[in-house]
């Protein structure tokens, strides 16, 4: 797995001579392989322009990072300042409190803010971006008319197709998680302290499922079609318009889920056990997006947002399943 995890290739016409020659600078990473620490900073390094030569040691009881002539070793945090202080874009190291973070574009945050709060509204980003890239990668597709290739690693138009439609069947696992969690959790919650108060969100959530359906099976119907035909053409462009809806209805529902509802989490004043405890049943109920699909969601947010979203996790849910996590992500 490469650096810089769900950037954006650029082409070569952007890519200046000097870049095509200067390799990325080397981090050497001392370490037990199966070291929660070690793992931690293995995910920082993915999101870092460099090169990681990683070396499993048992040998050393923590992480050591070699760069250059400089030797760090310490604490997590600390092996995080040193690098944010090396490559400062993007940052690695999390700050402690959410509401002083970058993420922070809504006012009414603030330390009283439930933590859920904010794993909600990344998951929101996250589904956003993959939605978006859907979308592009369709419309890609139609511009080439079913026929000609596209990026040499899609393969074939046939071989492309069926990796289109793996990447819907997991963002479509993901966007079901997420809502049964905000149904089952989050907004049970809600309905406790306001009766009804959830009913167009859930309402919401109903409306989008055919929708999502709908797109699988065109693109199981597109996948036995002659490649190029009028009707293959015709199908692939019925998906777009499905894919174009089911994204603006999602960016609208988030919107009007984060502007609405997620403020009046404030006013539950869940204690920090009871927000600890809503954490880990929102991810229970979203557990394949947090084992097998990890990857893949994590690959839907900005470096910070995904430093963010780890740093929450791992101070209110159990190190084995943090381990889980991590593992799917650097393995």
């Amino acid at each position: 797995m490469g650096n810089c995890i769900g950037a954006e290739r650029k082409s070569t016409a952007e890519i200046a001579p000097s870049e095509l020659v200067k390799p990325p600078p080397v981090i050497k990473l001392y370490g037990p392989p199966d070291s929660f620490a070690t793992s931690h900073i293995r995910l920082a390094l993915l999101y870092k322009p460099v090169k990681l030569h990683f070396i499993p040691s048992e040998t050393h009881q923590t992480p050591v990072l070699m760069y250059q002539s400089d030797i760090v070793s310490g604490s997590v945090d600390d092996i995080l300042r040193y690098l944010d202080s090396k490559f400062p874009d993007p940052e690695a190291a999390v700050v402690t409190s959410a509401a002083n973070s970058s993420s922070n574009i809504w006012g009414w945050c603030g330390e009283a803010t439930p933590v859920v709060v904010w794993v909600v509204v990344l998951q929101h980003r996250s589904i956003n971006w993959h939605l978006e890239k859907m979308v592009k990668w369709a419309e890609d597709m139609m511009a080439r008319g079913g026929k000609a290739r596209g990026d040499p690693s899609m393969g074939s138009p046939r071989m492309e197709l069926k990796k289109f439609g793996k990447s819907y069947s997991q963002l479509q696992q993901v966007m079901l998680e997420h809502a049964q969690m905000e149904e089952t959790v989050l907004f049970q919650i809600l309905e406790s302290a306001d009766r009804g108060l959830c009913k167009a969100a859930n309402e919401e959530h109903a409306r989008d499922l055919p929708i999502m359906n709908g797109i699988k099976e065109e693109i199981k119907t597109i996948g036995v079609m002659n490649v190029g035909s009028p009707d293959y053409l015709e199908v692939l462009s019925n998906l777009l318009l499905r894919l174009k809806r089911l994204k603006e209805n999602c960016k609208q529902h988030f919107e009007e889920e984060e502007r609405e509802l997620m403020p009046l989490m404030e006013a539950t004043e869940l204690n920090k056990s009871q927000q600890e405890k809503v954490l880990q049943q929102s991810l229970d109920v979203m557990r394949e997006t947090h084992s097998n699909l990890f990857r893949f969601f994590m690959e839907g947010l900005r470096p910070n947002d995904a430093m963010q979203y780890f740093d929450m996790i791992k101070r209110y849910c159990d190190k084995v399943r943090v381990s889980l996590m991590l593992h799917m992500m650097i393995d």
